[in-house]
């Protein structure tokens, strides 16, 4: 039962260490075959990554429509909201497609780990700067709300990044 779980892990994780599907596929490896993985939509890192994108969206699309008092704060807020959006798209979207396979010259639970990094705290800051300039106007006090679920999506895939890199690599040095 243990080694069933140890192959599941391994084979999340090794887009970036192995690239076995440059080559010819294995023989119980059909779900491989295509440009597109059915199985990806329906994972939690999947899911989670959608969630943070309409939280983004949504916190970027209340701060926009609603009346600015302080224009450097919300835009500051704009940018980190729109450039944390595409980026977790760009991920899905390597993912879905599993890019990681073909540029295999790229750590891609590393790079996803340090944009999760990084971006989680821009969009705290931004998160704290928007609620503390929003001087009681309901567009932008729900703009930094959905900020703030946004930042504990993106906390929650660093806890998952994290856990699925390190962890991995460990179980598969201790074998």
């Amino acid at each position: 039962m243990s080694h069933g779980t140890v192959l599941v892990r391994t084979t999340c994780s090794s887009g970036s260490a192995l690239g076995p599907g440059t080559g010819a596929a294995p023989p119980g490896a059909s779900p491989s075959e295509g440009l597109l993985d059915p199985v990806y939509p329906r994972t939690y890192a999947a899911l989670l990554k959608v969630a943070q994108m309409v939280t983004l969206l949504i916190a970027f699309i209340c701060v926009r429509s609603s009346v600015w008092i302080d224009y450097s704060a919300y835009s500051y807020f704009e940018v980190v909201t729109i450039c944390d959006l595409i980026m977790i798209l760009a991920f899905y979207l390597v993912h879905l497609f599993r890019f990681y396979r073909v540029l295999t010259c790229i750590s891609w639970p590393l790079s996803e780990l340090l944009h999760y990094l990084i971006g989680t705290l821009l969009l705290l800051i931004a998160s704290i700067v928007a609620a503390s300039k929003s001087y009681s106007q309901s567009g932008l006090v729900a703009g930094a709300i959905f900020g703030f679920v946004a930042t504990f999506l993106c906390m929650a895939s660093i806890w998952l990044s994290y856990k699925i890199s390190c962890i991995t690599q460990s179980t598969d040095a201790a074998v």
